[in-house]
């Protein structure tokens, strides 16, 4: 009767809805990460009180609508779908297609036909562990970004408004060094101000387009170099997360390899691809990924990999090195985050040195011609 109860409210609760308030539900769920992680904290728990899972999702559901009273919040018309899928007989993964991204899916789907509760506690140790990646790397990326913007208005403003007077001051003056310099850029800069502008916007959008799909040698050469470095890493640690909660719930590594190339991009699929060449040959996780001679997703990692395939306990030893990695990975981002932040300080502070420099030598320049 309770189980009637719950299918009829949940039926209700997706026939009162529109399909612009789904589309824009799951457009919603997908971008709440965090609330997302609180769902899935509260379905663990749940579980872990031996709560059937519709059951769980059903008190959940009650508190993100209010006891029903806003059955068109986001995420209580997400819980609502997914409960829905599950009474149709689909899996918890598959009810989360279009609500989740495809890692999250992946994770879960070792869940639908084992240990669903493991499976959740996995996912939320690897999303957390994305989570703490993606912060110094905003942090490494966005600052620097907003220093160079400010240096090219700067240069804009001494291109405009400080140099054209100085110039109309003296029209024959024929300027030397940095005088000469700053007279060129102030040309340029007028003429080419959108260009200046769209420098970086344009090469930020070409990198974020690209990040994920550039592929080979050359690629290899440039994972060496920020922005691609930090994505290498914050790919390289997510990945390694995935595989390691993977291969502890049971799923060999080979398995594991191609269940996560399928929801993959470019990149980590040319990585994984080229690893499972080597494991299925006979060779072990660190011996295949150190004859991609990509140094994915770590030189010093993949070392460790190939001590820790041969021991009986791989499975742990691969989750205590994704977890290690991630701490020291945070760390290391965090450090070249304030490299790159120093020297894009530096650069604007060079820059108001040679303008003001410039500048002086203007003046300089012009009392010369009077002949005072």
């Amino acid at each position: 009767m309770e189980e009637k109860r719950k299918k009829s409210s949940l039926d209700k609760a997706m026939k009162s809805l529109g399909t612009v308030e789904v589309y824009y539900a799951k457009m919603i769920c997908r971008m709440s990460n965090t609330v997302r992680l609180k769902i899935y904290r509260k379905l663990a728990s749940l579980l872990r009180n031996r709560f059937s899972l519709m059951n769980a999702l059903d008190l959940i559901h009650d508190g993100f609508s209010n006891g029903g009273k806003n059955p068109k919040e986001p995420m209580a018309i997400a819980i609502a779908s997914w409960g829905k899928a599950l009474q149709n007989g689909q899996p918890f993964s598959e009810a989360l297609r279009g609500w989740a991204p495809n890692q999250e899916r992946l994770m879960l789907s070792v869940g639908d036909v084992s240990d669903m509760e493991s499976a959740i506690l996995n996912l939320i140790r690897v999303s957390e562990g994305s989570t703490k990646m993606i912060r110094p790397i905003v942090g490494a990326i966005a600052y620097p970004s907003f220093l160079f913007m400010m240096s090219v208005l700067i240069i804009y403003a001494i291109g405009v408004w400080m140099v054209p007077p100085m110039l109309e001051a003296a029209p024959n003056v024929r300027w030397r060094g940095m005088a000469a310099d700053l007279v060129d850029l102030s040309y340029w800069i007028r003429e080419n101000w959108i260009t200046a502008f769209a420098i970086l916007p344009v090469i930020g959008c070409i990198i974020y387009f690209t990040i994920g799909v550039w592929t080979g040698r050359a690629r290899a050469f440039f994972d060496h170099l920020p922005p691609w470095s930090l994505y290498k890493v914050f790919s390289g640690i997510s990945w390694l997360l995935a595989l390691s909660a993977l291969v502890k719930s049971g799923t060999p590594v080979s398995t594991s390899l191609r269940a996560l190339r399928r929801d993959s991009n470019r990149y980590l699929k040319e990585r994984i691809d080229k690893t499972l060449v080597f494991v299925n040959n006979g060779d072990n996780l660190g011996q295949a990924l150190y004859k991609t001679g990509l140094d994915y997703p770590d030189p010093e990692i993949i070392n460790d990999l190939k001590i820790y395939s041969e021991l009986d306990n791989f499975e742990d030893a691969l989750e205590n090195l994704a977890t290690e990695w991630l701490d020291e990975s945070v760390y290391m981002i965090e450090n070249k985050a304030s490299i790159l932040n120093m020297v894009a300080i530096l650069t604007v502070a060079a820059i108001i040195a040679w303008a003001v420099m410039g500048t002086f030598e203007m003046q300089d320049q012009i009392t010369s011609s009077m002949g005072l």
